[in-house]
């Protein structure tokens, strides 16, 4: 929950001038699967699409502010972004500006914040910049 409570503070701050999107993929540690001590839900491996619905409801609580999707039951998003298990991202114009480390060793919400601060200075300032 922490790195929510971080990517959460990170959406605060800059949903002004950022969109934020959560695609919520297969669950990595489902409680039927490959189970963590350390998760903080208990959520079984999604057998339908209803499930995931449920599963992303909960997610959603961690990040109200944030808008949520779904992956496909065939998890064509984690596909296409190589997103297995979380990633961060950020697309710009149907650009990829930012790719974050796999997860959960790569997902570094501090490095995001860093573009978002360099962003944020570049849209702010009178001075063009390359972020």
């Amino acid at each position: 929950m922490a790195r929510m409570s971080a990517f959460q503070r990170l959406v605060t701050k800059y949903q002004r001038d950022v969109d934020f999107l959560i695609i919520y993929i297969e669950e990595a540690h489902p409680s039927d699967g490959w189970v963590t001590t350390d998760s903080p839900y208990s959520i079984p491996q999604h057998q339908s699409l209803e499930d995931r619905v449920s599963a992303a409801r909960v997610l959603q609580q961690g990040a109200p502010s944030c808008a949520l999707v779904l992956d496909t039951m065939a998890n064509s998003s984690s596909s296409a972004y190589g997103a297995y298990f979380e990633r961060l991202y950020v697309i710009q114009s149907g650009i990829i500006m930012y790719q974050g480390g796999r997860g959960p060793d790569g997902y570094q919400v501090s490095e995001l914040r860093t573009w978002l601060e360099r962003y944020d200075e570049q849209l702010h300032s009178t001075q063009p910049r390359r972020v």
